[in-house]
């Protein structure tokens, strides 16, 4: 391909982001449908916390002032989804909170059970801070190399 492509005008990364934050929001829906998860598979839902529409207990934003993870496994309850966002209870430390999340919150998703993961883009003004595990009562799973991780990069040359 030639370096001189001209910028799209079509913006192609934010349709595809978009895309794949649906599937996400077709997962839960079919959890919340059947009321559970399958066999052995589990969720790892990575979100910033302070994007907007993020509505979480002010101790979890003040532990987590970027980003967190939680783990949608045994421990969870009242999983809503809508075409916007998602809601669930879980505990964290055996203390129950309501988590409400849009999907545009989201930036990773993974299912360690089937080897699946998807990555979303952040924002190019912001890099994303480590962060601890929000340790809300679920065992920690830890992926493999060669993982299925789906990355999409669409970078603007400037």
């Amino acid at each position: 391909m030639s370096e001189d492509l001209p910028d799209s005008l079509i913006p192609y990364d934010e349709i595809v982001q978009e895309a794949l934050r649906a599937v996400v929001g077709r997962v839960l829906g079919e959890v919340q449908q059947t009321g559970g998860l399958p066999g052995a598979h589990h969720f790892y839902i990575t979100f910033k916390t302070h994007a907007a529409g993020v509505d979480i207990p002010k101790h979890l934003s003040e532990r987590f002032p970027d980003e967190m993870t939680i783990v949608l496994q045994n421990k969870f309850w009242d999983l809503k989804v809508s075409d916007r966002h998602f809601e669930v209870s879980l505990t964290f430390n055996q203390v129950a909170a309501h988590l409400v999340i849009p999907f545009s919150a989201i930036t990773a998703f993974v299912d360690p059970a089937v080897n699946f993961a998807l990555q979303f883009q952040v924002q190019a003004d912001e890099e994303p801070e480590p962060h601890d595990m929000a340790e809300n009562d679920a065992p920690l799973v830890t992926t493999e190399d060669g993982s299925n991780v789906v990355t999409v990069d669409f970078g603007k040359k400037k």
